[in-house]
């Protein structure tokens, strides 16, 4: 997807302006453990955890972007993804916590990292900001990052236990190119359309998202 957008997008100089911490967050050698099978069970039961606890928080600040987005034509693509994360990802956690004997305290309330915390902060920030810049900024970190690690691993490799190769599989794929093109193409109509502050505040958004994609990824591969 990226290979075929020649043109420097909003997005696109975002993301330059946050290289240091996007090339650090993926190509992590989280994710690359990850891929091959050799991430510890503990790290990657830590780092669900965590990450289960996003989701409430997308979904409201991917409602509050279905809300204030420009047309019905721009609502229901998320709409539809938000579909997915509810749905075969909500999922996928639920049998990976099983597999991996994860408590129910730390799925419903694990002690949280700092880059969890932050993150979660910055997605109730966007959501309420009443901009749609903000939101999509941050919508658009949590899904290109992902899509940028998990591509060079897709398909997975057939010998992964599942809650490996299906959290290659969610973030790799057709399908969810579809929907960070989709994000990306928000983020560049909505940073044209944003004043000088509106631009500010979400070109803020997008760099302090992608440094805690970073964080995360470090924190989850601390010894544990």
């Amino acid at each position: 997807m990226d290979a075929q957008i020649t043109a420097k997008t909003p997005s696109e100089m975002l993301r330059a302006r946050s290289a240091e911490d996007w090339e650090a967050a993926t190509r992590h050698p989280f994710c690359a453990e990850l891929a091959a099978g050799t991430l510890p069970t503990t790290k990657m039961a830590w780092y669900l955890a965590q990450d289960y606890s996003f989701i409430d928080g997308f979904v409201r600040l991917a409602a509050s972007a279905i809300a204030h987005a420009p047309t019905l034509e721009d609502r229901i693509p998320l709409a539809q993804f938000l579909g997915v994360i509810t749905g075969p990802e909500n999922t996928y956690f639920q049998r990976s916590f099983e597999a991996l004997g994860v408590a129910e305290t730390d799925r419903v309330n694990p002690d949280l990292a700092p880059a969890t915390k932050g993150f979660r902060a910055l997605m109730d920030d966007a959501a309420f900001s009443g901009e749609y810049a903000q939101m999509v900024a941050v919508l658009t970190v949590a899904e290109w990052s992902y899509l940028t690690w998990a591509t060079p691993f897709a398909p997975p490799r057939s010998d992964l236990p599942f809650y490996f190769a299906e959290w290659i599989d969610l973030h790799a794929g057709e399908g969810f190119e579809g929907v960070v093109a989709y994000l990306r193409g928000q983020l560049d109509k909505a940073w044209e359309a944003a004043g000088f502050e509106g631009r500010d505040r979400a070109g803020a958004a997008f760099a302090r998202a992608v440094a805690l994609e970073r964080a995360f990824f470090d924190a989850a591969y601390q010894d544990r």
